[in-house]
């Protein structure tokens, strides 16, 4: 996984191979597959470079069909479906071994003046006193392995609440809440599509936690089996990636082995930037039930 900014945008330059077709790299990591929002955010820069830059992406809609092998480059290709005048649409099939393994369609629209509102954004302590969980964690376990951190050094993350993990359950009508400030941990340049696909990058990250909030459980505490099984974005204004944003997630819905997260996007000045949402798939474990 990248360490830094510049490792992360190492990650999203795509070697172009053929009209419309175009490389990825992969990097070990820990997990056992490919991170979700690495083929999110490289599979968005394909897209994005078959496009003319008078238009910006405003929303990404995509499907993890299976888990990538973190030991192989994926090819990502990209299917021409409308050049308006308005609006562009971009398909794209992520492929591994001659397989897919990941599919998007990204909308793109030339800037236009409009009608404007947006939802205010909750009151909340600011990243600088919010809660550092690698600090909070050491505090409460210092014999606690720490050895694969590391690997998430690309994000800075701040939890809001005092439960030390971002966890609100006070309120009875929306019980599966979880808010965390989150960025980029080094400075990106200044290119719009590098924030928009580093934003995609780090969106995937925390998301199912907060279907987990009612239930007393956390992804990797063994007692769940998790996984991403779509991911959709609405961008709704330029942002950078660099800078604090706060990620406020609700659960609405959890059954049938799937958990819904819904997520705004806010900067430190209350703008709603973005609008996340994915279904998961979330199961009690059990070892004898392992393929999806």
């Amino acid at each position: 996984m990248p360490r830094d900014a510049d490792a992360l945008v190492a990650l999203l330059d795509l070697e172009k191979i053929d009209d419309d077709l175009f490389r990825g790299a992969t990097e070990t990591s820990l997990l056992p597959r490919v991170y979700g929002g690495q083929v999110a955010a490289q599979a968005l820069v394909a897209a994005t470079r078959t496009v003319d830059p008078a238009y910006a992406v405003h929303s990404l809609h995509s499907y993890f069909l299976q888990p990538g092998d973190p030991a192989a480059p994926i090819i990502y290709d990209v299917e021409n479906l409308r050049d308006g005048r308005s609006f562009a649409t971009r398909r794209v099939l992520g492929r591994q071994h001659g397989r897919p393994i990941f599919a998007l369609t990204a909308s793109f629209q030339v800037a236009e003046e409009g009608w404007a509102h947006q939802d205010v954004m909750p009151q909340v302590t600011s990243p600088e006193d919010s809660i550092d969980p690698r600090e909070a964690m050491a505090e409460l376990d210092p014999d606690r392995d720490t050895s694969g951190d590391s690997e998430w050094d690309v994000a800075a993350l701040r939890y809001v609440g005092s439960s030390g993990d971002g966890r609100l359950a006070e309120d009875a009508e929306h019980p599966a809440v979880q808010r965390c400030w989150l960025k980029v941990s080094s400075a990106l340049p200044d290119d719009p599509l590098l924030h928009a696909a580093a934003f995609t990058y780090l969106s995937d990250m925390f998301l199912i936690g907060a279907a987990l909030v009612p239930h007393g459980a956390r992804v990797g505490d063994g007692s769940t089996l998790v996984a991403s099984l779509d991911h959709t974005i609405w961008f709704h204004r330029p942002f950078r990636a660099d800078e604090w944003w706060l990620y406020d997630q609700t659960s609405p819905f959890a059954g049938g082995g799937r958990g819904l997260v819904t997520a705004g996007v806010f900067t430190q000045d209350g703008t709603l930037v973005a609008t996340v949402a994915q279904e998961a798939l979330l199961r009690k474990f059990d070892p004898s039930r392992v393929r999806r």
